[in-house]
């Protein structure tokens, strides 16, 4: 368990804090860098952090959250020579934040379950908003750039956190049930030409909406369970084409069916 009183918690955070001090003082690139010029490099050490996470690589998550670490630093460092806010006013504000929203552990607030945790939450982030006469909608905290899996997500969380939603995950499969059949029904017999693709396009997001709705319900993260199948077609397909190349093979000039003889060798390996 990590002890807030141990001195080498202290030292290390000196430490870099001073690096960082000393690099935008130095260092030419350093001290080149502006919140915007971080901010697609900070999202790529984001995407990096989550492979580590995926592949279960201590390693690698130690070093990618280190590279975390620096931006947040770099992003404080920039701030504080605007005289905006510094690192301390940083940690400070999340810890009172934390402090606000956890009412059920530093108040007399109930909270038996996740579920009644996240409900506090949510009604705490919108007193919050209104507090600073911020837009105080439920789902306008929800960033507009987030990648649209995850913004389905987010915004079903957040309606679930002051009460709408559904009873339980068997009317939700309905709900999918319903969405697929339409869509059947819809384009099945339609020709290629002749599918209004705006619309189809749609109607397929209600679907994949549904879905990501039944994931949630079963606890599943829709974003992990893709991303282990691309991991999974990824390694099978490069299988089918590193073993077709060894038996002398090229894959355009193959069939389907010879295709599928090395993808099933590939799925009883892995």
């Amino acid at each position: 368990m990590i002890n807030p009183k141990d001195e080498k918690y202290s030292l290390a955070f000196q430490r870099i804090l001073q690096i960082m001090n000393e690099l935008r003082e130095q260092c030419p690139w350093d001290r080149k860098q502006t919140i915007h010029s971080l901010r697609h490099l900070t999202i790529e050490e984001t995407y990096e952090l989550s492979d580590a996470i995926m592949n279960e690589d201590w390693q690698e998550m130690k070093n990618e959250l280190g590279d975390i670490l620096l931006h947040l630093i770099f992003y404080a460092k920039i701030a504080s020579e605007n005289q905006a806010f510094d690192i301390a006013d940083v940690i400070h504000s999340l810890a009172e934040k934390l402090i606000r929203r956890h009412p059920h552990i530093y108040g007399d607030t109930k909270a038996e379950d996740e579920d009644a945790v996240k409900r506090n939450w949510e009604l705490i982030k919108l007193q919050e908003k209104n507090t600073k006469n911020q837009e105080n909608t439920v789902l306008g905290g929800v960033p507009k750039s987030l990648p649209a899996m995850v913004k389905a997500m987010r915004i079903q969380e957040k309606a679930r956190g002051v009460g709408f939603d559904w009873d339980d995950r068997k009317q939700v499969w309905e709900k999918v049930e319903e969405e697929m059949q339409e869509f059947k029904e819809t384009y099945q017999d339609i020709p290629d030409e002749q599918i209004d693709r705006e619309h189809a396009e749609e109607e397929f997001g209600d679907l994949i909406f549904a879905l990501i709705n039944y994931a949630r319900f079963m606890n599943i993260n829709p974003e992990t369970a893709l991303e282990k199948t691309n991991r999974k077609f990824i390694y099978r397909f490069g299988y089918l084409e590193s073993e077709s190349k060894k038996d002398g093979k090229r894959m355009e000039e193959m069939t389907l069916a010879e295709m599928d003889e090395y993808w099933n060798r590939a799925k009883s390996m892995k």
